[in-house]
């Protein structure tokens, strides 16, 4: 007499009934699909870095955002690239920002399309830090936090459906919260980086975005790779302050990250899949290493298995037109 198959193992050896008992399951209601708008008109301009991505000004978003709906993806992320830059970022709480008027353009065109936007100085500052530098070189955290709510408010009022606060500086959730309570948008959720790394799989990102730092780094307020409690402790204190969703960023690299958040919370966790994850896929790909279709797959279903609700990705287009099949 022989020992049992492993059931498991039966199951597994039929398509349609391993599908059907697949624990971790993705759907195109995951994502979110982030977008760089550029300012000027008629671009529609390559990130080299990032394949398949672009930059686009405001009058060529139209088609971009009729496909990313007709695929069923249900929210864009926003992130602005303005013309002319300075100390303090003011572009970035301009009523006529690029972000402004790409969100009055995608609720006029799709108004049941999430509007997320990206709530930072970075893009909008000559020095391409997150918030006010002095003159030694450091960022004040507290004066930053004004400039981030003015940005926050003027994208409400543009028609932003979500906030998404990503400079990592000390109270922001609670000043931003505060702000939009005092303006009547108390029922506009915001997202935070809660659990934002300072990581090397940002570097195609800051091609798209224009945003590199002109001197130093971002360590003083981004994350060392190397904690996890203090992330818990960040994730926590955003919760307090008034977050409705966290966020852990980047994902791949941090999944035991976003695993201890939705364990020890139990609460709205997105997870941003970032360029350079995406990019390195795109590479390998281009060589002929892997198969891309594959690999896209099981990296962003280990995200989902971690334990992440949302998922920003790159490849949400990519992805949603293969689970449609």
């Amino acid at each position: 007499m022989g020992f049992p198959i492993n059931r498991m193992r039966r199951l597994r050896s039929n398509e349609t009934l391993r599908k059907m008992v697949r624990e971790t399951k993705l759907s195109i209601e995951d994502f979110i699909y982030p977008l760089f708008i550029v300012y000027g008109k008629d671009k529609k301009i390559p990130v080299k870095s990032m394949p398949g991505i672009f930059q686009l000004s405001v009058d060529r978003l139209k088609d971009e955002i009729l496909e990313i709906d007709s695929l069923g993806i249900p929210a864009v992320l926003l992130f602005g690239i303005p013309e002319k830059k300075d100390s303090i970022g003011s572009s970035a709480y301009d009523e006529n920002g690029e972000v402004q008027n790409a969100t009055r353009l995608i609720k006029d065109t799709c108004p049941d399309l999430m509007v997320v936007t990206d709530v930072c100085m970075c893009e909008y500052t000559d020095h391409g830090h997150c918030g006010v530098v002095e003159a030694d070189g450091r960022v004040n955290n507290d004066a930053t936090l004004e400039l981030l709510a003015r940005e926050a408010l003027s994208h409400v009022r543009a028609g932003a459906d979500i906030i998404a606060p990503s400079d990592m500086m000390d109270g922001r959730i609670g000043y931003i919260r505060n702000c939009l309570d005092e303006n009547a948008f108390q029922n506009v959720p915001i997202m935070s980086y809660a659990a934002k790394y300072s990581s090397a799989f940002y570097g195609p990102f800051r091609d798209a975005a224009e945003s590199a730092p002109q001197f130093g780094d971002r360590k003083t307020y981004q994350m060392d790779a190397a904690n996890i409690e203090e992330a818990l402790r960040e994730v926590s204190l955003d919760i307090e302050e008034g977050a409705d969703i966290v966020m852990v960023k980047p994902a791949l690299a941090y999944l035991d990250v976003i695993k201890a958040v939705k364990e020890q919370f139990h609460y709205p966790t997105a997870a941003y899949n970032v360029s350079g994850e995406y990019s390195m896929i795109k590479a390998a790909a281009a060589c002929g290493w892997l198969d891309e279709e594959a690999v896209m797959l099981e990296a962003l279903t280990s995200i989902k298995r971690a334990g992440a609700d949302i998922i920003l990705t790159y490849f949400a287009k990519e992805c949603a037109r293969l689970l449609a099949k």
